[in-house]
């Protein structure tokens, strides 16, 4: 066996002894990853410093939501099966049936997916007396990133913002 510093630095082996702990990694597997004999797990259980280090990122894994995403995953792979058994039964209603084919094409990663959010721009004119023109408009993919001209519902008002001192050398004040 390795001495005891090397094996609390060897962070693959500490996520992998989280991962049995947790249910995920029979304790055969890591074994055979490892290639430890049943001594050698012995000795890794009577290790202090490592069983603290496997403490350690058991916690932080709890805390960033490592360890939930990956038992969740465990418990999705087994949901195929369970869709397509009442996808393929005969004796299931038909509704039963086709919700399990939507939502098998959604753990394949169909087209039922959701359509990915768009740029958008937002003008907002405070006209004053809690009053807001608000424009908010998807942005094509296509389209030109810059407006050329004022849009014809601005024109009105454009036209209606002007000082009453003003006498037109100035081009208007805002």
């Amino acid at each position: 066996m390795n001495d005891a510093r090397s094996l609390t630095d060897n962070l693959e082996l500490i996520i992998d002894c989280c991962r049995y702990s947790g249910g995920l990694l029979s304790e055969a597997a890591v074994k055979k990853k490892y290639r430890f004999t049943d001594d050698v797990w012995t000795r890794l259980g009577e290790d202090e410093p490592f069983v603290e280090a496997i403490e350690a990122e058991k916690l932080r894994r709890v805390r960033n939501g490592s360890a939930k995403r990956e038992l969740a995953q465990k418990h999705v792979a087994r949901a195929a099966d369970i869709l397509n058994s009442i996808m393929c039964d005969e004796r299931a209603s038909p509704r039963h049936r086709v919700d399990s084919v939507k939502a098998l094409d959604a753990l394949a990663g169909g087209e039922t997916q959701a359509a990915p959010e768009q740029d958008r721009f937002r003008i907002v004119i405070n006209l004053g007396a809690d009053q807001r023109l608000v424009f908010d408009k998807a942005i094509k993919p296509d389209a030109p990133r810059t407006i050329d001209h004022a849009p014809q519902e601005l024109l009105p008002i454009i036209a209606a913002k002007k000082d009453s001192d003003d006498d037109g050398s100035r081009g208007g004040a805002w």
